[in-house]
């Protein structure tokens, strides 16, 4: 593990994957490995139930790893990888929030509801796979990261400033890069001593795209059956 993106989802995550990808840091772990292969979910719940994990297994074949829920496990992964550099991505707070609340807070809200009685058996029954991932993104994410309350506003800005704080505070400078994607290719070439490529910084997962996107994963999390 090269490179452990720690900001949060909808901070340019999408677009810092592509980047590392274009540079040679690929590939790069992200929720979309997860819901591409579902076998990856039982890691996740096993982390955020207190299991012991094999970080080293999780991450086999893979370069760098950013998103959720791998900012979820920030203090584990970083110190399990000392010589990986740590970029965190960051936004505007209140942009964030309103792009994670059309997004995957949206959808996380939605899967709670899910989550009690009936509702889950069914999908648990229909969908395992499915069912297993509701299940790990509100331990793993939601509980773990946010206390179960992101429709609260300022109770998830507070956490999210938090979190820029803290990983600032404690991970070493000449290990950090705090890195908002608008910047470029610039800032990240030269934490990462790569030269800068030629074509445009790469723009992926806006809100219209994620949400076109995120229908067509459930859909296949749902054709998963047993």
């Amino acid at each position: 593990m090269k490179v452990i993106g720690v900001g949060f989802g909808r901070t340019g995550t999408t677009s810092l994957k592509m980047a590392l990808e274009r540079l040679g840091y690929g590939p790069c772990y992200h929720m979309f490995d997860i819901v591409e292969e579902p076998a990856r979910i039982g890691t996740w719940i096993d982390a955020a139930e207190g299991r012991q994990v094999d970080w080293d297994r999780a991450f086999q074949g893979y370069g760098s790893a950013v998103d959720f829920p791998v900012a979820a496990f920030w203090r584990e992964l970083t110190a399990r990888y000392p010589d990986a550099k740590v970029i965190l991505t960051v936004r505007d707070p209140d942009a964030w929030y309103d792009s994670a609340t059309r997004t995957i807070f949206k959808k996380a809200l939605r899967a709670r509801r899910l989550s009690g009685g009936i509702g889950l058996k069914l999908v648990s029954w229909l969908a395992p796979d499915l069912a297993a991932f509701v299940k790990m993104t509100d331990t793993a994410i939601m509980r773990r990261v946010f206390a179960g309350n992101v429709a609260d506003r300022r109770h998830a800005l507070e956490v999210f400033d938090r979190h820029v704080k803290d990983v600032v505070a404690e991970v070493p400078q000449q290990r950090l890069l705090v890195y908002d994607v608008s910047q470029g290719w610039e800032p990240l070439c030269d934490f990462l001593g790569e030269a800068v490529p030629g074509d445009p910084f790469p723009r992926g997962n806006d809100t219209r795209t994620f949400e076109q996107e995120e229908r067509e994963r459930v859909r296949r999390l749902i054709a998963r059956r047993r």
